[in-house]
C-alpha cells in the first residue's frame, strides 16, 4: 500500500468574509461553538479548531484553549469567532468582555488576535469592521 502526502491549498483570509466563508460549516449548528482559526504570517488558514462547545446561548471560553491552538499550529495570528444559533449576531457584553480579555492575552504572548466574528446563517458581525476597531 501506498501512502501519499495529500497537498491541501491552505484558504488565504484577507477579510471578515473571507473568514465566514470558512466557518460556514457551524453556522447553522444549535449550540454557540467558540472556534479559533490559526493563520500563518501570510493569513493563510492553519487550522479550524473547536475551543468550546457550549448551551443554546453561551459558551465558556479561557484564553488558554484559544492560545494553545495557536502555539501549538505555530501561528502568528489568529481570529476568534463563534456563532449565535438565534440568529442574531449583536454582540453582547460578555462578547465585547472576551474581546477585549483575548486581545490582550494575545499581546503578552506575542499572537495577534486580528478580529472577532459572530456569525449565523443569516449573517456576520466583525468587531474589526463593527466599529470596535481590532481587539485591544
Amino acid at each position: 500500500m501506498e501512502v501519499r502526502e495529500r497537498k491541501v491549498r491552505r484558504v488565504r483570509i484577507g477579510s471578515p468574509a473571507d473568514a465566514v466563508r470558512a466557518l460556514c460549516p457551524y453556522a447553522r449548528k444549535r449550540t454557540e461553538h467558540f472556534l479559533v482559526l490559526t493563520l500563518s504570517a501570510v493569513h493563510e488558514v492553519i487550522g479550524i479548531r473547536i475551543v468550546s462547545i457550549g448551551t443554546l446561548n453561551s459558551s465558556l471560553v479561557h484564553p488558554r484553549e484559544v492560545f494553545w491552538w495557536a502555539i501549538r499550529d505555530n501561528a502568528q495570528s489568529v481570529i476568534v469567532a463563534h456563532n449565535h444559533p438565534s440568529g442574531s449576531c449583536d454582540p453582547s457584553a460578555e462578547d465585547r468582555e472576551m474581546t477585549v480579555r483575548l486581545g490582550e492575552a494575545g499581546k503578552l504572548m506575542g499572537i495577534e488576535v486580528l478580529d472577532h466574528i459572530i456569525f449565523s446563517a443569516r449573517g456576520y458581525y466583525s468587531f474589526q469592521e463593527g466599529g470596535a476597531g481590532p481587539p485591544a
